[in-house]
């Protein structure tokens, strides 16, 4: 297929969506946390993606509460951590849409009450993708406070290249209608998981790439797995691609360009 006619990963996500994925239930004691944002046309906004040409993830102010030398590690929480438990998890590009494999991210954010910790690093750490680019952090839903829509802090960079300053924002909040610094680029995904909840993001960095042969998302690839399209898969179905295996969120009938990489609205990586 020529590249040109491809649908792009955001079309896709888009049309998963669309199809019939179902609406994340909202968070007890936050109304609407987890209800998806919608443009004009009343459609859903959803997570960027990257489709070989997408704008970078957009920068925004670091905000006074940034502190250097936070530790490193993939869970901000402990037992006694109050505050509903949040996963956000997904991969850094650069601009040719292939994962960048040990790539930065310095996370801080408020507490469930909205206070920082500046005296200490409670909500504060740094992490390093994997070989694939993945990410994944483990904290909780951040607090309000006076003047802001709830949102959680970030740097990511890329080997040898420029620091990306930015923040993550939570779908269907009220305030985001009134932050002057919110933008809807930078909303993640976010779906109830019993009492917790799993947002998803994935960073396009303005690193130059070669496209190279086949690069991820490809909707030409060989599956290389059970996946197939054309199959009609239920939610809790399993199926292998690439060489991972893939939990069905929704009932769909697979097709080309839905393959589990592509639809995180569709498959959850076990």
């Amino acid at each position: 297929m020529d590249r040109d006619s491809r649908p792009s990963r955001k079309t896709i996500l888009k049309a998963a969506f669309v199809a019939g994925a179902s609406v994340p239930i909202a968070m007890a004691g936050v109304p609407a946390l987890a209800q998806p944002a919608r443009d004009s046309a009343g459609l859903p906004v959803f997570t960027p993606a990257c489709d070989d040409g997408d704008d970078p993830t957009p920068a925004q102010t670091e905000g006074p509460y940034f502190k250097p030398n936070s530790p490193r590690r993939t869970s901000l929480v402990d037992a006694n951590t109050q505050g509903t438990r949040l996963t956000v998890s997904g991969f850094v590009f650069g601009a040719a849409c292939r994962p960048i494999a040990n790539a930065l991210l310095d996370f801080w954010q408020a507490d469930t009450n909205g206070a920082y910790d500046n005296s200490g690093y409670r909500f504060r750490g740094h992490q390093f993708t994997d070989a694939q680019g993945r990410f994944a952090l483990t904290t909780i839903v951040p607090g309000l406070y006076p003047g802001r829509t709830r949102h959680i802090h970030v740097k990511v960079q890329a080997p040898s290249r420029p620091v990306l300053t930015t923040q993550l924002y939570f779908p269907g909040e009220p305030r985001n209608n009134t932050d002057t610094i919110f933008d809807p680029e930078l909303l993640m995904t976010v779906r109830a998981n019993g009492p917790a909840r799993e947002a998803s993001y994935d960073f396009v960095l303005n690193v130059p790439q070669d496209p190279g042969p086949g690069d991820p998302g490809d909707p030409g690839d060989p599956p290389g797995g059970s996946w197939k399209a054309g199959t009609a898969y239920r939610a809790g179905d399993r199926a292998t691609y690439g060489g991972r295996t893939y939990a069905c969120l929704q009932p769909h009938s697979a097709q080309a360009g839905w393959e589990p990489p592509n639809v995180p609205a569709l498959w959850r990586v076990q």
